[in-house]
């Protein structure tokens, strides 16, 4: 009888074994983050016509596949500056607003599990992202965006996702720059928070009413350095890594700078911290594996992560076939022409010296305003507009953001301290004929806001109403020598003279104005005496269309000197920089 019931028993565990001698499991979650996409969604360069590198359709190639060997354990998520960049985004923004922004479409077909905004996104004003924030499916985060009306985060501070037991907190935050970056009107009703501030109030939240087992930061901010003012810290990634313990991945952007580096906390811990650069041409990928014991809590967990190169997988055909009325309806947006050039323009050439492309668009402000004097910078590394026709295409080149076109009272003496930051920043001090003189780093093209330049590229304003001389020689804040207005009047440099420029700029953007001129930066927008209604590439395209054929002239108002020096300096940074 007694060997009976054990014959049971040992039937009954065989096949209804108890919880008691559960095993342990681990449970592998793959975390996948884009950034700055900035509307890479298809495999087509509208700007150029012709095919793309990566791009979104590739992207959905890489997580299908990873969908397929981990299902649900796959996380998507997607970083900002989405809704700037290629015309598509141009198209359903501004030209048609009323049809679903397919920002928003896009992720929701590829099923992104979280967004955050972006400074770009910001820049579309409130028409268009509250618009799209409504149309995408998945939580927009952003904690340290806060409504000023109810003192709370305007959009998700954060959103929890569960997998076969694990739970995950994913907490966003966007630079805090906007103001100083963007016209109040565009965030008018909000203020944007220091993110280690926001990092360690949300991460107290989370440990207390949340008590995940993983927490992601998804951050809308460079690794570090950027512009630090009293009042804002552009890239802060890696200081929240370091000065806000709980973190296990930190998934960054902003900078379009790739980027995996690990970072040791003060409780010190290990933090991974990705960044994929832009435009979808990589993708972060982050492995977490999860050791839960036989309760089903966290005994155990490893996070790795590595910076995926999606640029060459195959198109997602299903995906392609999806959006191809998207694309055939931006594809006749561009495709109109506007105009001829008689000859074709280079961004290379404004590095060097007064050149046709920044000059055109130094005529544009000047004529619209009627300003004394205008400031640009290239906003493109290596682009052109070639001779004969002009599309629509074509001003995505000549002019790549969606800034408006400002009037500014600026004395001669800010005007030459505004240009003395700009050329400290853009050209070396020569100490022999040898030199560089052009600032270089060692970084290389990778950058995508640097390429080889130790700086910022697009901060590297030029001045047209004025001629000058920038002598290579000089220390740092004494380079630039003005010598007269360009209309044979003397320059004053205790004169008020009406400035044009854009909107990134006279809002504080690159520091020249409040670094560099010295005006304070509450004092800007009192500067201001016109602003534009539209973009600039809307006035451009509008004026070449009115002048039908055109053949942009450099001014030739300004050069490098000595002469003897930077000619031959001029021919071998060429040379290095653009292989000709």
């Amino acid at each position: 009888m007694k060997r009976h019931l054990l014959l049971v028993a040992m039937t009954l565990i065989a096949f209804y074994p108890m919880k008691s001698i559960a095993k342990d499991k681990t449970v592998t979650l793959k975390v996948i983050e884009t950034s700055d996409v900035h509307g890479h969604f298809f495999p087509i360069d509208f700007i150029n016509r012709k095919p793309l590198d990566g791009t979104l359709a590739r992207v959905m190639t890489h997580v299908k596949s990873l969908r397929a060997q981990h299902g649900k354990n796959v996380i998507l998520l997607d970083n900002g500056d989405i809704l700037q960049g290629q015309p598509t985004c141009y198209y359903c923004n501004y030209i048609k607003p009323d049809i679903p922004n397919v920002a928003a479409e896009v992720i929701n077909y590829m099923g992104y599990d979280a967004e955050t905004m972006g400074n770009h996104d910001v820049e579309t004003g409130h028409a268009v992202y509250d618009k799209w924030i409504k149309e995408v499916k998945c939580p927009m985060l952003g904690a340290n965006i806060i409504d000023t009306k109810t003192g709370k985060p305007y959009v998700h501070a954060y959103t929890i996702i569960e997998r076969e037991g694990v739970k995950i907190a994913i907490l966003g935050l966007l630079t805090p720059a906007i103001p100083n970056w963007l016209n109040e009107d565009l965030w008018k009703g909000l203020k944007f928070d220091n993110m280690v501030k926001s990092a360690h109030q949300w991460m107290n939240y989370l440990q207390t009413h949340e008590r995940p087992d993983i927490v992601i930061g998804l951050f809308h901010s460079g690794k570090e350095g950027g512009i630090t003012t009293e009042d804002y810290e552009e890239d802060a990634s890696h200081r929240v890594a370091r000065e806000v313990p709980g973190f296990d991945l930190i998934l960054f952007g902003h900078d379009h700078t790739r980027n995996k580096e690990i970072i040791r906390n003060t409780a010190g811990q290990d933090v991974v911290c990705l960044d994929p650069s832009c435009n979808a041409l990589m993708v972060a990928e982050a492995t977490i594996n999860v050791k839960l014991n036989k309760r089903g809590r966290v005994v155990g967990k490893h996070v790795d992560g590595e910076i995926i190169d999606v640029r060459k997988l195959a198109i997602d055909e299903e995906f392609e076939r999806h959006f191809q009325p998207a694309v055939d309806s931006v594809n006749a947006f561009i495709n109109r022409k506007i105009g001829e050039f008689e000859s074709t323009i280079y961004t290379r050439d404004c590095y060097f010296g007064s050149a046709p492309f920044t000059d055109f668009i130094h005529d544009l402000q000047m004529q619209m305003t009627g300003a004394d004097i205008s400031f640009n910078a290239p906003l493109s590394f290596n682009t052109a507009i070639h001779a004969g026709s002009v599309y629509v295409s074509d001003m995505f080149n000549l002019y790549r953001y969606e800034n408006e076109l400002y009037v500014m009272q600026l004395t001669g003496e800010e005007v030459r301290k505004h240009l003395e930051m700009s050329y400290d920043l853009w050209v070396n001090t020569m100490k022999s004929p040898d030199d560089h003189i052009m600032l270089l780093n060692d970084g290389s093209m990778d950058d995508k806001q640097r390429f080889m330049f130790k700086n910022l590229a697009f901060n590297f304003d030029s001045a047209a109403g004025i001629d000058y001389e920038v002598d290579v020689t000089k220390p740092d804040g004494q380079k630039v020598h003005i010598l007269r207005m360009s209309n044979g009047e003397p320059f004053d440099e205790h004169k008020m003279y009406r400035v044009a420029l854009n909107s990134y700029r006279g809002n504080g953007g690159g520091e020249l104005l409040t670094k560099g001129a010295g005006i304070p930066q509450e004092e800007l927008k009192n500067r201001i005496v016109y602003r534009s209604e539209r973009d600039q590439r809307y006035y451009l395209m509008r004026e070449i269309e009115k002048a039908g054929r055109l053949n942009p002239k450099a001014h030739n108002n300004w050069r490098f000197v000595p002469e003897e020096w930077t000619r031959p300096a001029i021919e071998r940074d060429r040379k290095l920089l653009f292989g000709e």
